[in-house]
């Protein structure tokens, strides 16, 4: 049986570029096989700030977005975050779609296609690492960093990587096919 890749797009504000980042990396570990992929978008769930009366380890939902958020989430094996860097943190769309479950994102591992200035989203990988372990999920090492996208754009928007950036998405799909497959027999 296949293991299931979620690539995440977690900005949701207008003008992001995070969706063309995330189709690069999405297409990139489609061609790799390794793993059935998908691409998820955080902005196609419509997630207020966190709305449910119970605590998500209860898995008593009671609205519509929940309940297709924890569907989502569920499904997958294994997941990449891509995400921006504001103020030094990850958006506030990642915090909250991680809030709004639990029991779904346990011993499963993800990584991190970061992106922003100078410091191509370091910081804002470093502090959603710690986040993810309160959720039991292992966070790789290996990631991807992108320092100023926007200057990776072609005509139409399409991100363009370079040899860096594939190169260090290979050790990030190696790694999470090798911990996937590990923590699969832990749920």
């Amino acid at each position: 049986m296949s293991l299931k890749l979620q690539t995440v797009i977690c900005s949701t504000r207008p003008g992001r570029i995070g969706p063309s980042i995330a189709q690069w990396f999405h297409d990139y570990a489609t061609e790799q096989g390794g793993f059935d992929t998908e691409l998820v978008d955080l902005a196609d769930f419509h997630l207020p700030v966190f709305d449910e009366a119970n605590h998500p380890r209860a898995q008593q939902y009671e609205h519509d977005h929940t309940k297709a958020w924890s569907r989502s989430v569920d499904s997958a094996d294994a997941y990449v975050f891509v995400i921006p860097e504001y103020n030094f943190c990850p958006p506030p769309s990642f915090v909250n779609a991680l809030n709004y479950v639990y029991f779904e994102w346990n011993y499963k591992p993800c990584a991190f296609v970061s992106y922003g200035g100078v410091s191509g989203g370091l910081r804002s990988a470093q502090t959603a690492k710690q986040l993810v372990t309160t959720l039991k999920m292992m966070p790789m090492v290996e990631g991807v960093m992108v320092q100023m996208p926007w200057n990776l754009m072609d005509d139409n928007g399409r991100f363009q990587p370079e040899g860096v950036h594939t190169e260090s998405a290979d050790g990030t799909l190696k790694e999470l096919a090798k911990w996937a497959d590990a923590l699969k027999a832990m749920r």
